[in-house]
């Protein structure tokens, strides 16, 4: 009897629904497992790029050069550095077009910093709702492989005269194992996704709180013209 509960051997032996059902989960935990250390990478790389730009911004550099290094970075640049290439961008357009009222300047470059804003966090924010479908379909799945095989079960102890534990016990914990393999599948994906989530909202406060300083220092530099610097942090 403990040789026939074997995991594999209740696995081989389950019905053809209840296998599927496994199939299914199995491949979605895969799934899930991939998008978390993509998203767990993905988060390191923003938040290293996000430090070193703001080491950079706050070091006393000018905004010219800072804005011709963004420039020329764009495509590996942080979510930060995007964020202040398409601000200073927008102001500097404003400029050329002889506009000197400040408060002009100050909105474009706030409501183009703003839509790049939310661009980047769309990007970040990627595949944190599968994480969240997974683990809040998972186990709903399991259990419907789960109620089926015990149907199937029972269907087939209806012609046997004799029904002992030994007879009932396979068919149950076959249909058992689809429930443990929908938490398997859903449970790493929850804690995943609330990790995720949190550190998400820090970057998204962290890039926020960056969009307000850079706006107060084009404020404070407006009239000053040339090489600004960014100071008084």
């Amino acid at each position: 009897m403990t040789a026939n509960l074997s995991i594999l051997h209740l696995v081989l032996n389950a019905s053809f629904v209840v296998q599927l059902v496994m199939l299914l989960l199995v491949a979605v935990s895969v799934a899930s497992w991939a998008a978390i250390f993509r998203k767990l990478f993905a988060l390191k790389r923003v938040k290293a790029l996000n430090e070193a730009f703001e080491r950079d911004f706050w070091s006393g550099t000018s905004l010219n050069d800072l804005y011709a290094s963004a420039a020329q970075n764009a495509k590996v640049a942080g979510p930060m550095e995007r964020i202040f290439a398409s601000g200073m961008r927008e102001f500097q357009k404003l400029r050329e077009r002889q506009i000197s009222d400040a408060g002009t300047l100050l909105d474009g470059a706030r409501r183009a910093m703003r839509a790049s804003y939310q661009r980047e966090l769309d990007v970040v924010e990627s595949n944190l709702s599968f994480l969240a479908s997974v683990g809040s379909v998972s186990p709903y799945v399991g259990l419907f492989g789960t109620v089926w095989g015990i149907m199937h079960a029972f269907t087939g102890l209806a012609s046997l005269q004799t029904v002992t534990l030994a007879t009932v016990a396979p068919g149950i914990a076959e249909a058992l194992v689809a429930t443990a393999i929908g938490l398997f599948a859903a449970i790493p994906a929850v804690v995943a996704y609330n990790r995720f989530a949190h550190d998400i909202d820090r970057v998204a406060n962290k890039l926020e709180t960056f969009i307000e300083e850079f706006s107060n220092i084009l404020q404070r530099n407006l009239g000053s013209g040339g090489s600004a610097t960014p100071s008084g942090r």
